[in-house]
């Protein structure tokens, strides 16, 4: 009789999507430290550490925002520049942007490149991956473009800035809203343009769409004006995202509205359109229109859930992704109504993406958990402060309560692993870790464990 055994695939390939994805961030954040180590970098013209430049290149590149120093004072325009070019490496994708420079240079993928490509840009089968790729370029030039013409004109007329300066601040601060980085030119990120609809709206629409997600944006741009024949994934970020953004403006602006250190300092005209830009960067923007550190406990407990959900799947922003989190409320109606499946409109979901779904929640709060109790114990800030910067660093958002400046090395070492983590996703570096595939030929007796 032969006995049912486990088969083992062996030792994942070192060419593995994921760990190619884990290397070539990690690679590039160090390169870019190395960059903004040198003395040319700064406008002291002094070399920087290499924990603070480490920090600042693994900001940049996972797409955060989180900063140190200021990065419009500290930074020369060389720094600045390279913190620019490592977050838009960052938001497009490391190996998308090593494959379209393939693609433009030999005009083909091979199989490796496609697959490395679709682990990233979330294409259905490497066989598309070319054209995902390709749209992928087109959608950020197109959007970057709109959003940087209409900054710099109103930077240049509305500022009186001079129009190389208003120029530069405007494809900057583009960059940074669709790559939903994070980063500003100003010590108080965009809060001088609070009252402004011209500079905060187009910012608003530029980290809204990244945020969707490139897979949304095709469907969006092919049947915008149809939904009903937009795909599921589509109808889902789209209609949850809706929610969360209208939900939490009206929270935010409610528990904000008589703050004299937020909202309430604003024309009462300006107030609900902070309130909408705030929400919108909780969901990985990481740009502020108030002060986040004057804000009410309830607002940061708002945010905390909002970055933690994130953004969509595919896109530039992080968190646990906003389809994700849909799923599992999906996932919990079924299981109240005794339903044996679970139904989104007239599609059924997998097991496997339920599984999916559920690991990437536990792994991404056990995360925030480790991480908030090393830095309670690294640093002497409350919970609530702890707490929402481990949130926007392993969410990759970059919003703080005012306390990133004031950790300690140890601590900042914490949070650019963090930011790391939560850029290439915790499932993907478990992934990129795991020593063995295994695939089961047999099925084990059924046990039923009480729950609940």
């Amino acid at each position: 009789m032969v006995r049912p055994s486990v088969q083992s695939v062996g030792r994942m390939p070192f060419y593995s999507p994921s760990r190619v994805v884990v290397a070539g961030f990690g690679l590039v954040a160090v390169g870019g430290a190395v960059l903004l180590m040198l003395p040319v970098a700064t406008a002291e013209g002094q070399s920087q550490g290499f924990v603070t430049a480490l920090f600042t290149a693994m900001s940049a590149v996972c797409v955060t925002g989180l900063a140190i120093h200021d990065t419009g004072a500290h930074w020369s325009l060389f720094g600045q520049t390279t913190i620019m070019v490592l977050f838009q490496i960052g938001g497009f994708g490391i190996m998308t942007l090593a494959s379209l420079l393939a693609l433009i240079a030999s005009g083909r993928l091979g199989l490796r490149a496609r697959l490395t490509a679709q682990a990233e840009t979330k294409s259905p089968s490497p066989g598309n991956v070319r054209s995902v790729v390709a749209g992928v370029a087109v959608a950020t030039l197109i959007i970057e473009s709109v959003v940087a013409v209409i900054l710099t004109a109103r930077f240049a007329f509305g500022y009186g800035e001079s129009f190389g300066s208003a120029l530069y601040s405007g494809i900057f601060h583009s960059i940074s809203a669709f790559t939903n980085a994070g980063f500003a030119l100003y010590p108080d990120s965009m809060t001088r343009y609070a009252t402004d609809p011209w500079v905060t709206l187009p910012v608003a629409g530029a980290v809204v769409a990244g945020g969707l997600g490139f897979p949304v944006l095709f469907t969006l741009r092919k049947a915008w004006h149809r939904p009903s024949r937009w795909d599921l994934h589509s109808k889902i970020t789209v209609g949850a995202s809706a929610v969360l953004v209208a939900g939490g403006t009206v929270a935010i602006a409610v528990i904000e509205w008589g703050n004299p250190g937020t909202l309430g300092r604003l024309p009462e005209s300006a107030r609900l359109m902070a309130a909408f830009f705030h929400t919108v960067n909780t969901r990985s923007g990481g740009l502020n229109s108030v002060d986040i550190g004057q804000m009410d406990d309830n607002s940061w407990l708002i945010s905390d859930v909002l970055m933690f959900i994130g953004a969509g799947s595919g896109s530039t922003g992080g968190g646990i992704k906003v389809t994700t989190f849909a799923l599992l409320g999906f996932v919990i109606l079924a299981e109240l109504r005794g339903e044996p499946d679970v139904n989104v409109g007239h599609r059924r979901i997998p097991t496997q993406l339920q599984r999916q779904a559920i690991t990437i929640t536990l792994l991404s709060l056990g995360t925030v958990v480790a991480g908030t109790i090393i830095l309670m114990i690294l640093t002497p800030f409350p919970l609530d402060r702890v707490l929402f910067e481990v949130i926007s660093a392993a969410c990759t958002v970059g919003l703080s309560t005012g306390i990133t400046a004031d950790v300690e090395a140890p601590g900042h070492l914490v949070l650019t692993a963090l930011m790391f983590i939560g850029r290439i996703g915790p499932m993907t570096l478990g992934t990129a870790l795991a020593l063995h595939v295994r695939t089961r030929r047999y099925q084990l007796p059924e046990d039923r464990p009480l729950v609940g």
